[in-house]
């Protein structure tokens, strides 16, 4: 429901005892918070700039202000309208409150000396159903090196390891790995401080991809490899059900933005570090580690749809299904510390812890699908200042 009132004295106080309870209300936050947008852009115009104020009463989590904030402030620029807090056309406090059958939305709104109250509602629901019991995360050891490791993958022939300036095969012998070949990468540009690469495998093929640069290869009958100056965009896996291909800022270490999913469809989205397909009672849910430090989740249309909480910037997906849908593993929003990592499931654009936290002895400096319910972290460890690879794997209740 949404409503516009002249007046805003004590009009809160009375909506929490007095909105009508038939009253058909939106869906959830996200939903209430896009009406409300709706109403803001139209009463500002296009162009014009706007201050918005929250303020949060309500028993809601910071994952759903998050949500509602998140859903309110792309509406905004959707139509048209831009956030600032420097001249602004029209200021607006919103406020987050609750009654007994609803959750309350409430705007007031100013432009010079006109001023509009709007109120959108929706439905207070049944808490989220508790974490599955028994799902937890194993952490194995893989390689380590002194040298920076960008990507590690597992082809037929042993061990794939991707740095900076070179990718290396490693075979196993008496229970060890040991160096088979490597092939030395000459970098097409300068790239980040920060470089990123990955790697991608299919029988003895694999696919290398790295800032302003783009490598394939073979790993039998022995390791070969050509490179060529490229900006193509990445192939980004989310387990093996998902695929979404992202154009990487080469100059940077993050995605500007720029995706196509399997189906073809191109979509322009805010820049991201990384990202991570969930699924949920048949429905699929894109999550991006966007580069403001939000973690937003995004419908099969690729519209927000919420926001997933204060994570890190490395997430990725798996093909685990715990507790009826699949995980996404996510680092701490801290940098440059000791890290760790976490499971989570997304249901009803809500966000469930499904495990406790795996530490690491440093940062998480990559982190990637590695096939089927694991993922391949690195870190650097904070005391002896190696990298080290970990295969994480999701195990679901027994």
């Amino acid at each position: 429901m949404i409503a516009a009132v002249k007046g805003w004295p004590a009009v809160l106080a009375a909506l929490l005892f007095f909105l009508p309870r038939c009253a058909r209300s939106a869906d959830d936050p996200a939903g209430a918070a896009r009406e409300l947008a709706r109403r803001t852009a139209a009463f500002a115009g296009r162009g014009a700039l706007v201050a918005v104020a929250w303020r949060n009463l309500a028993s809601l989590d910071s994952a759903a202000a998050g949500q509602a904030r998140a859903a309110f402030e792309t509406t905004l620029e959707e139509a048209g309208v831009r956030l600032s807090e420097i001249a602004p056309v029209v200021e607006a406090q919103i406020t987050l409150s609750e009654n007994e059958s609803q959750y309350l939305m409430v705007e007031e709104s100013r432009k010079g000396a006109e001023r509009q109250v709007w109120i959108a509602s929706w439905k207070r629901g049944t808490p989220p159903a508790a974490p599955a019991e028994g799902v937890t995360l194993e952490k194995k050891l893989v390689w380590e090196q002194d040298e920076a490791i960008l990507d590690v993958a597992f082809p037929a022939a042993g061990l794939l390891v991707l740095s900076p300036a070179r990718v290396a095969l490693y075979t196993q012998a008496n229970g060890k790995w040991e160096a088979s070949k490597s092939v030395a990468l000459t970098p097409a540009k300068t790239g980040p401080r920060d470089p990123r690469g990955h790697l991608r495998t299919s029988g003895k093929s694999f696919q290398a991809f790295l800032p302003g640069m783009a490598c394939s290869g073979a790993t039998e009958p022995a390791l070969q490899m050509e490179c060529r100056a490229a900006d193509e965009p990445w192939v980004l896996e989310s387990g093996s059900r998902a695929l979404l291909v992202g154009n990487f800022a080469a100059a940077r270490n993050y995605f500007d933005g720029r995706v196509t999913t399997q189906s073809g469809m191109r979509k322009t989205v805010p820049p991201f570090f990384s990202a991570a397909s969930v699924e949920d009672q048949g429905r699929t849910w894109w999550v991006l580690a966007q580069v403001d430090g939000r973690s937003q989740i995004f419908d099969a249309a690729w519209q927000p749809s919420g926001v997933a909480g204060q994570w890190g910037s490395d997430i990725a997906g798996t093909d685990a299904r715990c507790g009826g849908g699949s995980q996404v593993l996510a680092t701490r929003p801290a940098e440059g510390e000791a890290d760790a990592l976490q499971a989570f499931a997304v249901s009803n654009q809500a966000v469930t812890a499904m495990t406790g936290a795996v530490d690491f002895p440093g940062p998480v400096t990559a982190l990637w699908p590695s096939g089927g319910t694991s993922v391949l972290a690195v870190a650097r460890d904070l005391r002896t200042g190696r990298y080290a690879a970990y295969l994480v794997t999701v195990v679901c209740g027994r």
